[in-house]
Order: C-alpha cells, then structure tokens, then sequence
C-alpha cells in the first residue's frame, strides 16, 4: 500500500496519546467516587456494572479515527482491474518441427485448435492480431476486433522451415503497439495496454535478431510476452535430405528461452506437453491478459470504514449508557 499524502499519517500518534488519556480519566473518575462513597455500598446502589462495555464506544471511536486519518493520506493499492482497451498479438510457430504428433493430432493443428478457443475468451472490444514464423516473421492479421476474420487467418496458416523466435517477438510488439486509432507509442518503460502471446516448440534456426535482445525491447516498450513451449521432448520429424533421403531429427521445445523471454518481459511461461494442456494454458492466459494491475486509490472505503465504526460505538453507547459516546 502506497500513500499520496503519506505526511498524514502523522496524525496516527493522536490515538495512542488518545488512548491514554481515556485511561487517565477513567482512573481519575473512580478515585473520585471513592472519595464520596464506601466502595462496599457501591453494589447496592448500581444495579450492575458495564464491566466490558463500557470500553466498546471508546475502541470503536479510536479505531474509526485511525481509519479517517489513514483515509486522508490518500492510500493506494495494486489490484487486478479489467481493461477497457487492449490489443493481443498471437505469435505462432508455422516451422515444420510442428508438424510433429506428440502432441494430437499434430502440434500446429493443435497449436491452432487452442488458438481459436482463445479467441473465444478475449472480450469483444479487444484487437486481436496473427503473426507467423518460421524463417522469417510475418504478420498474418492486423489488429482487430473482427473475431471472423481472426479464426479465417488462423485456419489458412502453413508450415514452413526454420524457428525465427527474435524476429517474432520483434514483429509482433511492432505489431501490438501499432494498433488502430492513431495513438501514439507508450515512451520506454512505461506500460501499453498490449500483449504478445508466443507459441513456439523449438530453438531458434533463423533471423538475426536474437532472443535475448528482442525481449529486452519489448520490456523497454512495456509490451509483456507470455509464451508457451508446445510439444515433448522425444518428438521427431522427417526432414528431406537430398537424394530423396529423409532424416528423423529430435525436435524438443526450448523451454530455457521461452522462460527467460516471459521472465524478461513481465509475461507468463507455461509449457503444454498435450493438446488438453495447451487449450487450458491458452484459456487461461486470455483471462490474465484481459486484465491489468493498477494502482487504484481506496480513500472512500477507509472513510466509508471510519463512518461505520463510529456509528456502530454510538448507537450501542445510546443503548447501553444513554449517551453518545
């Protein structure tokens, strides 16, 4: 918890010093009855003592006070708010180790399924944008709310050669922050209501953009890359050698780098062994993407807090004493 007005907090020590002097008061004010009465008599005029009660009003007075005080500083707290605006670029790997079935009925018909589930748990008024990568990166689809033309875009993606995973990461920030409506690119290090989704089941063959780079910008930009590592790590694909030869070659997911890329840019890593897993995981991350933390001012529930209190310690003082407090 944050405070705007954090010199307000100052006023704390009142209820302590507060406190005290009650104490003082209420000791005084039994000396002075014994002064004027045998304190064996006392039963037989007071029907019964407060014993416990009496100290109700006081501590819920001193408690609403701290709560006002605490109230006028201002204070402020993360919480996880919805977005009212946001545009999500999914980043799918089209090269041709998704071809492989560790994962049914192949990674990349998979890979897709879950994508078009995914789209289906984004909010409506949310931009959705398609990049493809094998050797190269390339958008498929351009920002957008059209749902159609999304799921269109996904079902006409094709395999082809080579990981390209800095060019994709590079591509698709570019293609998250240049969204529709003319607004203008967040200034580094601040936040932008934009986030990259990476599917991607092996290490990077292709592109002159590194990884490791291509995340550090996209932290600069504020843009946070959650992605996903797809398939096991004993699949194999037939890749064409000349002569007609096919070589079976072990494809496994880098899961070192997909990791570090979330970590590095404030994003999520999850990894999806089984086409079950990876809907879940692609469901779950379009929830967490539709929402964002903010620092959100909570000034009216300490003063709603303090109101209640005093209102509480008043009405039961009026009951059981006669008096406000």
């Amino acid at each position: 918890m944050t405070f705007a007005w954090p010199v307000a907090l100052v006023g704390l020590v009142a209820v302590p010093v507060l406190a005290g002097l009650y104490l003082l008061s209420a000791r005084k004010r039994r000396r002075d009855a014994a002064r004027f009465a045998n304190p064996a008599l006392v039963p037989n005029l007071v029907p019964a003592k407060p014993g416990w009660r009496r100290y109700v009003a006081p501590i819920l007075a001193l408690a609403s006070l701290a709560l006002l005080i605490v109230g006028v500083a201002r204070p402020h707290v993360v919480r996880s708010v919805a977005r009212d605006d946001a545009t999500i670029v999914l980043a799918i790997d089209t090269s041709r180790s998704m071809a492989a079935q560790d994962v049914q009925p192949s990674r990349f018909d998979a890979a897709k399924q879950a994508a078009l589930a995914f789209l289906d748990e984004v909010p409506d008024n949310y931009s959705v944008g398609i990049v493809s990568f094998a050797t190269s990166a390339d958008p498929v689809l351009p920002p957008t709310t059209d749902r159609e033309a999304a799921r269109s875009a996904l079902r006409e993606l094709r395999l082809g050669t080579g990981t390209a995973i800095g060019a994709a990461i590079t591509r698709a920030v570019d293609l998250a922050l240049d969204r529709p409506g003319g607004r203008e690119r967040p200034k580094a290090g601040q936040p932008s209501p934009a986030a990259v989704l990476l599917l991607s089941d092996g290490a990077q063959t292709s592109g002159d953009v590194r990884p490791g780079p291509a995340a550090q910008r996209a932290r600069r930009l504020g843009v946070p890359v959650s992605t996903v590592a797809l398939g096991t790590g004993d699949a194999v694909v037939e890749v064409p050698r000349p002569g007609g030869l096919k070589e079976r070659v072990v494809v496994a997911p880098d899961v070192p780098t997909l990791r570090q890329v979330a970590s590095t840019t404030g994003g999520t890593f999850s990894a999806a062994p089984d086409a079950a897993r990876l809907e879940s995981v692609y469901r779950e991350l379009g929830t967490r993407l539709a929402r964002d933390r903010k620092r959100v001012e909570v000034t009216s529930a300490f003063a709603a807090g303090g109101a209640v209190l005093l209102l509480v310690g008043g009405t039961l003082s009026s009951l059981w004493f006669r008096r406000a407090l």
